[in-house]
């Protein structure tokens, strides 16, 4: 029943920054972890980032650890990932994900996730 539409996509110059926001139509504390992932053209889906809640806990990809952020705002049922130094392979379709489990143990996998968006576009250029 929940629905989670991105935004803040586009194109950039190697170096800029871009800030993807996902809106839920839940409460996103229902959610205990929420996540990024990204998918280029002919290449499998990979998880970015993830967060866990009440503790803020989180986990990035390696190729992103260090220039990317995830947060979340439960008042406004929106989770963020903010993205700087940004280089050509950060190309793909970000997409956000969340689940109501319990616990999962592998959090950046896409085997742990109920609930789906559409996914905004995100090309960087030399």
């Amino acid at each position: 029943q929940v629905q989670l539409v991105e935004s803040g996509g586009g194109s950039v110059q190697a170096g800029g920054s871009l800030r993807l926001s996902c809106v839920s139509s839940g409460d996103i504390s229902n959610y205990k972890y929420m996540a990024w992932f990204r998918q280029a053209p002919g290449k499998e889906r990979e998880g970015v980032a993830a967060i866990y809640s009440p503790f803020g806990i989180t986990d990035y990809a390696d190729s992103v650890k260090g220039r990317f952020t995830i947060s979340r705002d439960n008042a406004k049922s929106t989770v963020y990932l903010q993205m700087d130094s940004l280089i050509p392979e950060d190309t793909a379709m970000y997409s956000c994900a969340a689940t109501d489990a319990g616990w999962i143990a592998l959090r950046l996998s896409v085997f742990a996730y109920k609930y789906w968006g559409q996914g905004t576009q995100v090309t960087v250029s030399s």
